[in-house]
């Protein structure tokens, strides 16, 4: 690794301010995603690199983007996000830039973290858009995050130290933003036509990604139980569905874990249920109303405005069913202070202190500094910073 240019050398930003100390810039790390038609494809083949994907079937998947003008919406809600960030930040007497790089699309984490290096930064603190622990969801973005320091100290010969906040699924911030969302969206689901409450309990199906078992099944620390992933959400899911029956007197509100977006070979086992079939399955009972909360996805991802506002909508009328979309976090005041929150926690903890460490949900609060073992990546051993391995 080349030798760190010392901090007091010419053109070395000072700190943010002394809330933020240790750290000199703020990050927003996000999936990325096309802007036009033509970024699809290469998009794509950036997303499948290393799977053995054919451009026919990349092509396939692509249609999804270009239903809505080959633009998916996830760099605009990154964008916004950044700006809620900032506006939360200036409200509390902490001025600061938000950064930002992406996995897939440009800005590229890598020329984001080279930039930072020519404008004096040193040592940078990471927001990802992914809340939960599992290798997709944390993990890779350690592992991008190693790879856009070492392309970015490659090219300027200067060390960066990089940081990220703890993953933040359980989080009061993001959990209650979840929580505002399904309850306006139960009280619409059970609004008559005359615009009165019908007293029906609508059936709550609870969204996330889909991702293959053994990647579940290998989440969390290598010491630890496994299933991180799903128990994490199944623990958000249980906390909010009480909170729900509570806030909206429905004592028989019942509620279930569900699964969209699946990819990969057939044989190879997914998490499951997934929506679609789900919604199939109520229907033959008789279910007819159905509210889905997307609390897989911070905001209106490709995710949610295909697999869910499209493709699940159809199902849903074709078999009769009203279906009711809760919001996704988005940049709910609740979700923006906590980030905001959990950016203050890691630079408390930067510099050695041992500041609160606040979780809505569960008893299992994850560090930002993975254990080792944490999230293995199951098909090739690749450097990740942010954590012991």
């Amino acid at each position: 690794m080349p030798a760190s240019t010392p901090p007091t050398s010419p053109g070395t930003s000072p700190a943010l301010s002394p809330e933020l100390a240790p750290y000199d810039a703020l990050v927003l790390l996000s999936f990325g995603g096309p802007e036009g038609p033509d970024e699809v494809l290469p998009f794509l083949r950036r997303v499948t690199a290393g799977k053995g994907i054919p451009d026919e079937r990349l092509a396939e998947v692509g249609e999804h983007y270009h239903l809505f003008g080959g633009v998916s919406p996830i760099n605009a809600q990154s964008r916004a996000l950044i700006g809620a960030l900032e506006t939360e930040l200036a409200a509390r007497g902490i001025p600061a830039r938000i950064w930002w790089g992406n996995r897939n699309s440009e800005p590229f984490l890598a020329d984001t973290f080279t930039d930072l290096i020519e404008a004096g930064h040193r040592r940078v603190l990471v927001v990802t858009t992914s809340a939960y622990s599992s290798y997709s969801s944390c993990r890779q973005y350690r592992e991008n995050i190693a790879d856009g320091v070492a392309a970015a100290e490659s090219a300027t010969g200067v060390r960066l130290e990089v940081d990220k906040i703890r993953p933040y699924a359980l989080h009061p911030g993001f959990a209650e933003a979840n929580l505002t969302a399904v309850v306006e969206a139960i009280r619409i689901a059970r609004e008559g036509a005359d615009g009165a409450d019908a007293g029906t309990a609508p059936t709550l199906l609870f969204v996330t990604h889909s991702i293959p078992t053994a990647m579940d099944e290998t989440s969390g620390p290598g010491d630890g139980e496994g299933n991180l992933y799903v128990r994490q959400h199944l623990a958000l899911a249980e906390r909010i569905t009480a909170e729900v029956a509570t806030a909206v007197d429905l004592p028989e509100l019942s509620s279930e874990l569900v699964f969209c977006s699946r990819s990969g070979p057939p044989q190879q086992p997914w998490t499951e249920p997934d929506v679609n079939d789900r919604l199939e399955e109520l229907a033959a009972d008789g279910v007819d109303t159905v509210v889905l909360a997307p609390i897989g996805f911070i905001s209106d991802h490709m995710e949610v405005i295909y697999d869910l506002d499209t493709e699940a909508a159809a199902t849903a009328d074709r078999l009769g069913i009203r279906l009711v979309r809760a919001a996704t976090a988005g940049t709910d005041p609740d979700f923006v202070a906590g980030l905001v929150d959990l950016m203050l926690e890691r630079a408390a903890q930067a510099r050695g202190e041992a500041p609160a460490m606040p979780q809505w949900a569960g008893d299992d609060v994850r560090p930002a500094h993975c254990a080792p073992g944490c999230c293995p990546n199951l098909r090739t051993a690749r450097p990740a910073l942010c954590g012991a391995d």
